[in-house]
């Protein structure tokens, strides 16, 4: 007993270190690639928004692919390593793209970043499973809370650096940007190193019965079903702005490497002064319940972003909004983990990944769209307004699992 909780504590605080080194390397690099598209590369609006959606549309066929993987795989640890690999790898031919002809440099940036998303799907997607596997359901809350908000600190911390890093140079000179994403390579070493060392529980060998498709079955459990509907509006609703939050920032506001680095580190603020309110309001009322008042919370960062340009203001809206972000990151992950069974969970998360990558395609390029056909300001104001009706999804998603656990309780003092 004493060895598997050390076992348990070790994988943690492995977790914890290897997550970190996560969080550096997507601030490094995924944070500034919109700065990077246009200050340096000249991108239009429509190919900013294609930064965004490109990834997960690649990502959803590999999502496809990489579930019939995930799904065979009695231990999933070296896969998740060997698929990190791999996506570090693109950073460096990412880093390259400066020194190419000019007039493919952005289509070629567009591709490699949308290419990088394949194997990071196999990571993401096994590593979810995996993690699962390996921390019990009584300590996820608290866990989750720890690693998310330690993550979050060391990011914030690194992403004010790289922000005075970058003011020393013209927002149009390439050369740092070449340094960040081949350091950020070299952090990805350390990150699948912690990743390694972590301990994988040996599993029972796998039941010959197993489903050869799609995994259209898992939907049968309701409770699933009714999450997957609720998220996937609440993801379209909310990742739609995505890029329309970096437009307004560098078109409209005239953000600089400094001012982007300043809205990260606010948002960074936002979410860990929130971490541990969200994971004990978690423990007393359910994730079901919070995650309607998440959706509310996240439906106010649009409407007050387009109040003003002012630089500072913008600073002040992303501590706001980075109060909601935390409970949205850990209450959507908890409650996927929540409405599977650990005999389907990989395949239940698999499809989930692939219906949000779908969703995430797709919502980007709305959010330009809607940008193009009418203003920023009516963009961002849809967005908003379809984030707040998200949360009567989540409202119905309660609602139905409070009337199954009393069905559950019933059933259990009936057989007393």
């Amino acid at each position: 007993m004493m060895e598997s909780e050390q076992t348990n504590s070790e994988n943690e605080r492995l977790s914890i270190k290897n997550g970190v080194y996560t969080t550096i390397i997507l601030n490094i690099s995924n944070n500034y690639f919109p700065l990077f598209a246009i200050s340096v590369l000249g991108a239009t609006n429509y190919q900013v928004g294609l930064i965004s959606s490109l990834p997960p549309f690649i990502g959803m066929f590999a999502m496809i692919i990489g579930s019939l993987i995930i799904n065979r795989l009695q231990e999933k640890k070296m896969f998740t390593v060997y698929s990190f690999l791999a996506a570090r790898l693109f950073l460096v031919g990412i880093a390259l793209v400066v020194f190419i002809p000019d007039k493919y440099q952005v289509i070629v940036f567009i591709v490699l970043v949308g290419i990088m998303n394949f194997p990071f799907s196999f990571a993401n997607l096994s590593w979810q499973a995996f993690i699962g596997d390996i921390i019990q359901e009584d300590r996820r809350s608290g866990f989750f809370s720890t690693r998310n908000k330690m993550m979050t600190l060391i990011g914030m911390i690194s992403t004010f650096f790289i922000g005075i890093f970058l003011q020393f140079f013209d927002k149009t000179d390439p050369i740092p940007f070449v340094g960040l994403y081949l350091l950020a390579f070299v952090l990805g070493l350390l990150e699948i190193n912690y990743l390694k060392k972590h301990v994988e529980p040996k599993k029972k060998e796998l039941p010959k019965k197993r489903s050869t498709h799609f995994g259209i079955s898992v939907f049968r459990n309701k409770a699933f079903l009714y999450f997957i509907i609720s998220a996937l509006f609440f993801n379209f609703a909310w990742q739609m702005c995505w890029t329309l939050f970096s437009i307004y920032q560098i078109k409209y506001a005239g953000a600089t490497g400094l001012w982007i680095s300043l809205f990260a580190v606010a948002n960074s603020i936002g979410q860990i002064i929130s971490f541990k309110w969200w994971a004990r309001m978690a423990d007393k009322h359910s994730n079901a319940k919070m995650l309607i008042l998440v959706s509310l919370g996240m439906a106010i960062a649009p409407f007050i972003t387009i109040f003003s340009t002012n630089l500072v203001f913008l600073v002040i809206t992303n501590i706001f909004a980075g109060l909601f972000v935390s409970g949205t990151v850990l209450m959507l992950f908890n409650q996927l983990l929540d409405v599977t069974n650990e005999d389907n969970r990989s395949l239940c998360i698999s499809n989930y990944n692939i219906l949000l990558a779908f969703v995430a395609f797709i919502a980007p390029q709305f959010g330009v769209f809607l940008l193009e056909t009418t203003n920023i300001y009516t963009a961002m104001n849809i967005s908003g307004f379809l984030r707040a009706f998200s949360g009567i999804f989540f409202f119905f998603l309660y609602i139905y699992l409070k009337r199954r656990e009393g069905v559950s309780f019933k059933r259990k003092m009936a057989k007393i």
